[in-house]
């Protein structure tokens, strides 16, 4: 069978990496793409990042007989019309849609142009969903993913069994060749993303990742890790566990084999504070193995705040672990949440404290009730809605005010904007000598 799968574009792919540039590599595509093609299957992936102008020809000329679509919240609408497109100039194709949203609310797909929905990890249930198609049998009944039964309702198949996380496939990377040189996060061009570790052990009730793979943390076999990472030719890779220094004794294993495979990488990877600092050799090992920055979801330098995000840290320990990174001479990308509850006030304390304590580059992002957070059980407080009452999901880029703020929103967004304003101009100039070779890029996310 012949499949199409797509990564959409938005009109605003920005979630939280302020001035940062950033577009990655379609990685869960690409896992989709590796399973498919160890079926017989002819697949082709088009990142409408990179070629927002080419579906339809795309379409037109490769005749696809399923096409396959993720995003996120923000891009529901955008996968919706996808779809559409679609099965507007192929009627016979048959769409299925996945990725984090559809997981958590796989309701807002149950759409006329939509054939099938995929909840959860998609590769296992992606190829029964083409191995069902190329037999020609119904899409009912597969594990993990949702279709209509004869009275035109989506039902759901049932829990996939446990994930043997080393049975996936390599992603497949060589759908996106000529795109690779593109791919980029700063001045980490160009950059290929590898996956160490699915899931996050912990609880932040403003994050809803965990709940993706329903609260389970899966860690790969090291040498898997260590083979996959020997096929990826670019020098800067990142580590996009939700949470890959959880266990340090698996990443001291990790480091020694990537050290003895004698690969010359550099790399950027996600943290917690306290991951850091419960072992500082063991990040001094991966500074010299070549970590160069990491990725501090700090949310908040109060305690109060801290303690009502479930974040399990307190101030202090973030200002230790910003004064370690600095230290070792890893740099430190930092996240900040911005409470809709905040006055002028919390704004200059939040700023105080970047100053203080010399964040290398700070980001921002406006607290949004995510799908599968506790403030997104329902929508009582969201004030932008579609014409069915659903929310405005293209609003959910954590850029926007979706829900009522204690100042006058203009007023608010005024303060948020002055906020990211300053400290872009700030990290633009006082870059590291190693970012000024940077190209100028589209300012959207992995």
């Amino acid at each position: 069978m012949k499949v199409l799968l797509l990564y959409p574009n938005a009109r605003r792919e920005l979630i939280g990496w302020g001035d940062l540039g950033a577009i990655a590599e379609p990685l869960a595509l690409e896992y989709l793409a590796a399973g498919a093609r160890q079926d017989g299957h002819e697949v082709r992936l088009l990142d409408l990042r990179l070629h927002p102008h080419d579906l339809m020809l795309t379409l037109w000329s490769f005749e696809p007989d399923v096409v396959g679509v993720t995003g996120y919240s923000m891009h529901v609408l955008r996968m919706l019309e996808l779809c559409r497109q679609s099965k507007g100039l192929l009627p016979n194709v048959r769409t299925v849609v996945g990725g984090h949203h559809a997981t958590l609310m796989p309701e807002d797909f149950f759409e006329p142009q939509v054939d099938c929905v995929v909840s959860g990890e998609g590769v296992r249930p992606f190829r029964r969903i083409l191995q069902a198609l190329e037999a020609g049998k119904g899409l009912g009944g597969i594990p993990g993913a949702w279709a209509r039964d004869a009275g035109d309702t989506f039902r759901f198949g049932g829990a996939p069994p446990q994930l043997d996380i080393d049975a996936l496939p390599f992603p497949d990377r060589s759908l996106v060749q000529e795109d690779r040189g593109s791919y980029f996060i700063d001045w980490m061009k160009p950059i290929a993303l590898l996956r160490t570790t699915v899931g996050c052990p912990f609880r932040c009730n403003f994050c809803s990742l965990w709940k993706i793979m329903d609260g389970r943390y899966y860690k790969r076999d090291v040498e898997h890790v260590v083979a996959e990472l020997a096929t990826i030719p670019e020098r800067y890779v990142f580590l996009v566990d939700d949470e890959p220094f959880v266990n340090p004794r698996r990443m001291w294993a990790l480091a020694e084999q990537v050290e003895a495979a004698r690969m010359e990488k550099e790399f950027f990877a996600y943290c917690r504070i306290d991951s850091f600092l419960r072992d500082l050799d063991l990040m001094r090992r991966w500074r010299d193995i070549g970590l160069r920055r990491v990725f501090f979801g700090l949310e908040a330098v109060l305690d109060h705040e801290l303690k009502d995000y479930n974040k399990r840290q307190a101030r202090e320990q973030i200002v230790q672990g910003l004064q370690a990174a600095r230290e070792l001479g890893i740099h430190v990308f930092a996240s900040f949440i911005v409470k809709p509850e905040y006055t002028p006030r919390e704004f200059d304390q939040l700023a105080a404290f970047i100053r203080e304590h010399g964040v290398d580059y700070p980001s921002f992002t406006l607290l949004t009730p995510l799908p599968g957070t506790p403030a997104c059980e329902s929508f009582e407080n969201i004030l932008e809605r579609q014409p069915n009452g659903r929310p405005q999901w293209e609003h959910f880029d954590l850029q926007h005010a979706v829900t009522r703020t204690r100042m006058p929103r203009e007023e608010f967004m005024r303060e948020y904007r002055k906020l990211q304003g300053v400290f872009s101009a700030s990290y633009r100039a006082a870059r590291h000598p190693l970012f000024q070779d940077s190209e100028p890029g589209p300012r959207v996310m992995p």
